[in-house]
């Protein structure tokens, strides 16, 4: 074998992740996973079993009780630049313009002139169709704009990896579903990895590649489900009966994990 048929390492591996907070509470405890390049993988499980936190970990925004990440071979402090991260809220800046938040991420790296600046947010928001507001300010947009706002602007700096903490779930169900059909869209023309956090079975089903089912108190993997369709995805996908399986089964496994309702959130001591 010569050097270059030596097998690639994952891209992103998670050797026995557990997170305590202060006052001893433990959100993930031995979470053990690897991902290939532009896999989608979503996370589902009852609040509390520690999917943002799971996040926050990958991203590098909190630490570590025991166990390693790496993402592309790097700590996450040191591989931030090769990430977006999409929040629940669309999180633009109101003084901001659409089209001088998506282009925030480019101006902080300051490795690009202004004439750059403007051409990539300009292809981003053709590609979210979104070019004909380009000079409004987010208070003069509806919660499905902003968010494909926030998305263009996480895209801009062609992020390796993409974290999506529950952005949709505000959202009505038809926005809900026409942003799953464009977020799939844009990842044909770039394929970024992606961890995706959801309460909804549906659309973990529709965009991933694989779905992880936590189980909570503490958070661990419960079970690991693949999802065989083929990209690209349409909408008629959704009514497909092999479809319609796939969420029952995810159905019943996230309600195999379900536990008594609680009003404590480890998540958030």
């Amino acid at each position: 074998m010569t050097p270059t048929d030596k097998p690639q390492p994952p891209f992103i591996t998670l050797d026995s992740v557990t997170k305590r907070w202060s006052n001893g509470a433990t959100v993930l405890d031995g979470i053990s996973l690897q991902a290939e390049r532009g896999e989608f993988i979503s996370l589902i499980g009852p609040s509390g079993c520690g999917k943002s936190t799971l996040l926050r970990l990958l991203a590098g925004l909190s630490g570590l009780s025991s166990g390693s990440v790496t993402l592309d071979g790097m700590l996450p402090e040191s591989a931030r630049e090769i990430m977006s991260f999409i929040f629940q809220d669309a999180t633009l800046l109101p003084w901001r313009t659409v089209r001088s938040n998506v282009e925030l991420g480019l101006e902080l790296e300051g490795k690009t002139t202004e004439s750059q600046r403007r051409k990539t947010s300009t292809a981003l928001l053709q590609l979210v169709g979104l070019s004909d507001v380009a000079d409004l300010h987010p208070r003069q947009l509806s919660g499905g704009m902003r968010m494909r706002v926030s998305i263009a602007r996480a895209l801009a700096t062609q992020p390796k990896i993409l974290l999506m903490d529950e952005p949709f779930g505000a959202l009505d169900e038809m926005t809900r579903d026409f942003l799953n059909e464009e977020v799939l869209r844009l990842r044909e023309n770039d394929q970024f990895t992606t961890f995706f956090v959801t309460h909804s079975v549906a659309e973990a089903v529709f965009l991933s590649t694989r779905i992880l089912v936590l189980r909570a108190k503490p958070g661990q993997i419960a079970r690991e489900i693949p999802v065989p369709f083929a990209y690209p995805r349409t909408a008629d996908l959704r009514s497909a009966p092999e479809f319609l399986r796939l969420v029952g089964e995810v159905s019943a496994a996230l309600r195999s994990v379900q536990g008594p309702s609680n009003p404590s959130n480890p998540e958030h001591p």
